[in-house]
């Protein structure tokens, strides 16, 4: 039978690259190669064929292993060894793909690349195979599923690519480009330039990219930009083959000769080094493929289509013995690989057949394979016997015939119908609320459903908690939940509800009417609020870290004592932790740790937060520890005396470290001990399940003295070897953490019951008389009394889902044992009693962080915790302690039962702190401002070109350091780290779901008094390891550039080091004149007390009525015209002090009220009749001449 009757399509593979070549010299440079070959027309089978058997393989030698038939009579196009795994792949002239298993060439897959043409150049990746045809890139797992299907340009003719890195790839052939191809988008990223007629063989070393022409030339581009750097013209005729190893290139081709093109027996060789050629190497056989085969030396392997191959030294003479002959079952040899252990050479030749050449008996393709997988047996003949009798079981499990007949489940038409889902109701809500404008009805969204997303109820008991809303953002338009809803509301995950205003008309004191300060929850990684406020609740931790300031750029220790410093400034207002989380993302342990939430993953509560929370808190206690324990203490970043400096041991260390003795016993008798310290515990729940009634002491017991079985290496066996583990206490903690660790329903089901037993105990403790109300009579209420007249029985209510004791006892014995035990709550004489005896002490619970389950937010953490006398005693001048609810910038007292109630359902308990009895008396609670007045003195730039030449600003000598009452003119200039997030209603209204998150960039400060008025003492440009999306440079003055210290011209600084001067400026009493300094001092991440600030945009403002810009209240009293085409802090900074002063003389200092309300009156109405615009033309004046300062205009 004729190839061509055998398929039509296998006649036109491979169209010719040199038209005018010999046909002998190149099989697939001419089609009509295969037309003389002719098949048995009843067909071979794969056995016939002639295929050499294997042979014995001496060591060190290659010899032929195996030899395979990828494809009856299709020419083999192209091999390739897998690079990450013991597979050899071949592609045919009919675009088929075969790959082969091992030594053995065992079949593992083959699938169809493309219907039509050849496949030019296959490649390995991790994940799968890239297959390269004429205008074709294809992606395809190794078991032949697609990944992705990059369709080129039809006419382009591609012949080969390179895999540059993992994601880029170079694709080149007959035309005058390259393409470079994104894999992790599958995208065209750059096309580069070549010559006419192209580029078919591309290599790669860590010096340049080398492409060779058909026209006989190697071309050396540049890594990155691609450009040409050297060429060799190796050939007169054409390129056939070219390989590159160290300093080395070699290459073989075609020569012109009179009749045509001749196979040159001559290979180039050029040295790399000097770019020049070196003595051609003569050899026996026609080349026509090369490669270096670099084991013992750079030895080449030159093979010719007829089937000879050489070896031979590039540098030396080739030697006629040096040469096998490989035996291909077609006349030709089309292909030629190696694999990257050098053990193993495939060829592939023109009938279909791949040889397989190795120098050893058992090769390996790889130096470190990975190992494969292969499909799982077919199990039918091996399925189960399946039991009818069983309701739940799946009918699916049994294999049913493919049938056409009618099956027995199809039940006839007349004896079914249709019955489609009926829609839901519309909520009533939105009926009531909806305005019709023709016949369109238009409505808010009330947020009682998911968005996009209409539920389905099939049964009644569903309706029971239908309807959802979160805790409403703004106390306007409460009204009553008209279903109930298993979370709390105070509970519920809060948000803020942004205005065009943003955030100045949210009412925060509708969500926290005490004085404490709460934490806005909108910026990143803010899950950790409730930790946050927890340590600040700890007075001994709250002094230290405020006492702490050290040199490092990102100090947690330091960071955290700035926001307690403005937790304890507030009077209710919330905070930011900014700068907290900004250094706390730069942390490496914190990302390697998977502390760092994306914002997607923290939006949708994707992420495990009781795990997050207990890992962030491991996390916090160690960096804290280590920052304190850093003794780095130079002049202007002085720590705090007293007891807080330890030589030895942190303060962290003190309060939160429990020593302890690890002992491994070893079924040899051998003991091994060992001393370490841990700064918390993990509840570890016992394996009982028959429901046993365990006190939370034993729990805890069992946690800290820990025994386990374990394998340890054992010095006297010398070898691993079941272990027996125990953990003895040295020495307990003063502040005792616990994870609980309650991950999985198996905990959860533990807490529950054991929170069972627990109210059983307590009624059954009271006799059962208990009130479910809380209300009784006169008569009761004397009974329940104790001899004292304390009230003896709380509510059933307060004895629900409680577990967990308000205080435990812990006693040291002599034998270095630990007793555990949970105390009464309020025997006060046996607490104090048992301080008097020695290694007895009384825990207190002090907080309890909880995670909230919540399908419909994402969940969220909240704190319960117990707030101590020097806190209300700072903040509302009373002396006592309460419990209070800490969920966001949400704060409310609760009953202290609360703090322990655990309902599983939806309020998981996550860390517990409980404090030794009187452990404030045990530590040194001064705090003492650790910032000096050095830190306003000189400093140097980070930028590395900035000059002297180009300083903005003269620092404050010793003489001018700045008194309570002086006045500092202030501007801040900010970038944008992300764009904010809004979503646009049906009723056309914009909706900020996110605001944007700003980071300063400039901080300005010019001073307010003296013979040096108007001068600025601080210019700093802020270096940010962020990614900045939008400079702001019409409204900032910051350019790309500025803020990097490479190329930046400017000051420039750290935050934390700019953060410090105004700190100081705070501290000492300086009053801030500016314009718009309330969002200043939210982005610097600063709490000012009112009473220093003095912004111009209020002292100018009429209430009920708009702000009004400075450019326009400098044009209009000043006579200035400012902000011209971007704004400058410098210019602002002095205008708004300039402003102040005109504010004093119209007003006469304060003192005539009603005449400066006519002023005012007077400038909204100009504003009003030029629309607030500032006039362009030059000539034009302002209507009020104000007196400009003298040094100012010196200036």
């Amino acid at each position: 039978m004729n190839f061509e009757g055998l398929d039509p399509g296998l006649a036109e593979y491979a169209p010719a690259l040199h038209s005018a070549l010999d046909p002998v010299l190149d099989a697939h440079l001419n089609p009509s190669l295969l037309q003389n070959v002719e098949l048995d027309p009843e067909g071979v089978a794969l056995e016939a064929l002639p295929v050499q058997e294997s042979v014995h393989i001496m060591e060190g030698v290659y010899s032929e292993l195996h030899s395979v038939v990828a494809e009856v009579g299709v020419p083999v196009s192209v091999s390739h060894f897998d690079l990450h795994e013991e597979m050899l792949w071949v592609g045919s002239h009919g675009g088929h793909a075969t790959s082969f298993f091992g030594p053995a060439l065992e079949r593992y897959s083959s699938f169809q690349v493309n219907g039509s043409d050849d496949i030019r150049q296959i490649q390995s990746l991790e994940n799968g195979i890239l297959f390269l045809t004429k205008n074709n890139l294809k992606y395809m797992a190794r078991g032949g599923l697609i990944i992705f299907d990059y369709l080129l340009d039809e006419s382009e003719d591609m012949h080969s690519l390179l895999l540059t890195d993992s994601s880029t790839l170079l694709v080149g052939g007959l035309q005058n480009h390259i393409l470079e191809i994104d894999l992790n988008t599958v995208q065209e990223t750059q096309k580069y330039a070549v010559e006419t007629p192209g580029v078919t063989i591309m290599r790669q070393t860590n010096r340049f990219f080398f492409c060779g022409h058909t026209s006989g030339k190697v071309s050396l581009r540049d890594l990155r930009t691609f450009k040409v750097e050297h060429e060799f013209n190796a050939f007169s005729g054409s390129l056939s083959d070219f390989d590159v190893h160290g300093n080395l290139l070699a290459a073989c081709g075609f020569s012109s000769r009179l009749t045509g093109l001749a196979c040159d027996r001559f290979l180039k060789v050029y040295d790399l080094r000097m770019m020049r050629a070196i003595t051609p190497l003569q050899v026996h056989v026609d080349p026509a493929f090369l490669r270096f085969i670099p084991t013992y030396t750079s030895r080449l392997a030159i093979i010719s289509q007829s089937g000879q191959c050489q070896f031979c030294e590039p540098t030396g003479l080739a030697n006629p013995a040096d040469i096998f002959h490989v035996n291909p079952v077609g006349p030709l040899l089309m292909t030629f690989d190696v694999s990257a252990s050098k053990q193993a050479l495939a060829f592939g030749d023109s009938e279909g057949c791949v040889h397989l050449w190795t120098d050893s008996p058992e090769p390996s393709f790889n130096p470190y394979s990975r190992e494969t997988e292969f499909a799982l047996p077919c199990l039918v003949d091996s399925l189960p016997p399946l039991d009818w009798s069983q309701d739940l079981l799946p009918l699916s499990l049994i294999p049913v015939p493919l049938t056409t007949d009618t099956l027995l489940s199809d039940w006839p038409a007349a004896n079914s119908a249709p019955a489609p889902r009926r829609a839901p109701p519309v909520d009533a809500e939105i009926l009531r609320t909806m305005k019709k404008v023709g016949f369109i009805g238009y409505a808010p969204n009330p947020r009682t459903r998911l968005r996009n997303q209409i539920p389905y109820r099939f049964k009644e008991s569903d309706s029971e908690f239908d309807s959802f809303s979160q805790v409403t953002e703004s106390p306007i338009g409460r009204e009553e939940e008209p279903h109930r809803y298993m979370v709390s509301k105070k509970y519920r995950k809060v948000t803020i509800k942004y205005s065009k205003l943003g955030l100045e008309d949210f009412d925060f004191k509708h969500y926290n009417k005490t004085l404490f300060a709460g934490l806005e929850p909108h910026i990143p990684n803010a899950y950790c609020n409730c930790m946050i406020q927890v340590l600040y609740f700890l007075e001994p931790v709250r002094c230290l870290v405020q006492n702490h300031l050290c040199q490092k750029e990102f100090c947690l220790a330091c960071e955290l004592g700035f926001l307690f410093h403005m937790l304890d400034l507030s009077r209710g207002d919330p905070c930011q932790g900014n700068n907290f989380l900004r250094a706390f993302r730069t942390i490496p342990e914190a990302s390697a740790l998977g502390l760092i939430l994306a914002d997607s993953d923290e939006a949708s509560g994707k992420g495990n937060l009781a795990r997050l929370i207990q890992r962030w808190n491991r996390f916090i206690l160690t960096q804290l520890h280590q920052d304190m324990q850093e003794l780095e203490v130079p002049q202007a970043y002085r720590g705090a005396g007293g007891s807080f400096c330890s030589s030895g041991d942190s303060v962290i260390g003190q309060l939160f470290s429990c020593e302890m003795e690890n002992c491994s016993l070893c079924r040899c008798g051998s003991e091994t001990v060992r001393a370490s310290s841990t700064l918390l515990f993990t509840l570890s729940y016992p394996e009982d399940k028959t429901g046993k009634n365990y006190d939370f002491a034993q729990v805890l017991k069992r946690s800290i003295c820990l025994e386990q079985n374990t394998q340890a290496w054992c010095d006297n066996c010398e070898k691993y070897q079941p272990t027996i583990q125990t953990r003895n206490i040295r020495h307990l903690p003063d502040i005792l953490v616990i994870n609980c660790e309650v991950n999985s329903s198996k905990e959860a089901d533990f807490w529950r019951m054991q929170a069972e037993f627990a109210f059983k105990m307590a009624i059954k403790k009271l006799g059962g008389e208990i009130s479910k109300n809380k209300e009784y009579a006169l008569a009761d209420w004397k009974e329940l009394r104790s001899p004292e007249g304390l009230l003896m029985c709380p509510s059933i209510e307060e004895l629900k889902n409680v577990w967990l004791p308000f205080s435990i006892r812990m006693t040291m014995t002599k034998n270095k044992g630990l007793d555990v035990c949970n105390w009464i709550d309020g025997d006060e004489w046996g607490a104090a009693r048992a301080e008097e005896e020695h290694g007895v002490y009384v825990y207190d619970l002090m907080a309890t962080v909880v995670h909230i389950l919540d399908s419909r937010t994402g969940g969220s953490l909240v704190a319960h915790i117990k707030v101590g006398e020097t806190y209300h005693q700072r903040k509302e001048g009373v002396t006592h302690q309460q419990w209070y609810l800490f969920n966001d910038f949400l704060i409310e007292p609760i009953d202290k039962h609360e703090a322990v109630q655990f309902d599983m359902n939806w309020k998981v308990p996550a860390i517990l702190y409980y404090v030794k009895r009187n452990l404030n008396s045990k530590y040194n609670l001064n705090i003492k401002n650790p910032i000096e007045a050095g830190v306003l003195l000189a400093e140097a730039s980070l930028a590395r070109k900035q000059q002297k030449t180009h300083t903005t600003f003269i620092p404050l000598m010793l003489n001018e350091m700045p008194q309570v009452g002086d006045l500092v003119g202030l501007d801040a200039e900010f970038v944008t780290l992300n764009e904010e997030e809004a979503e646009l209603r049906s009723d056309g209204t914009k909706s900020t779901i996110k605001p944007s998150q700003m980071s300063v960039a400039r901080i300005t400060c010019v001073r307010g008094q003296g013979p040096n008025e108007g001068i600025p003492f601080i210019d700093d440009y802020i270096s940010t390891q962020e990614q900045v999306v939008d400079y702001l440079t019409q409204y900032s003055g910051i350019k790309p550039g500025d803020l990097d210290a490479k190329i930046s011209s400017k000051h420039l600084t750290t935050l934390k080091s700019t953060y410090l001067k105004l700190r100081f400026l705070i501290d000492n009493g300086v009053k801030f004149v500016g314009h718009g300094l309330q969002k200043d001092f939210r982005v610097i991440n600063l709490m000012v007390p009112k009473d220093q600030v003095l912004d111009t945009v209020y002292l100018f403002h009429m209430p009920r009525k708009r702000m009004i810009s400075l450019r326009f209240l400098a044009w209009y009293f000043l006579d200035l015209k400012i902000q011209g085409e971007t704004h400058d802090s410098i210019e602002d900074a002095r205008t708004a002090l300039q402003l102040y002063r005109k504010y004093l003389e119209l007003s006469k200092n304060g003192t005539e009220p009603e005449s400066f309300h006519k002023v005012l009156k007077g400038l909204y109405e100009k504003g009003r009749k030029m629309d607030w615009k500032v006039p362009k033309p030059e000539g034009q004046t302002s209507p009020k001449n104000a007196a400009v300062f003298s040094s100012v205009l010196a200036l």
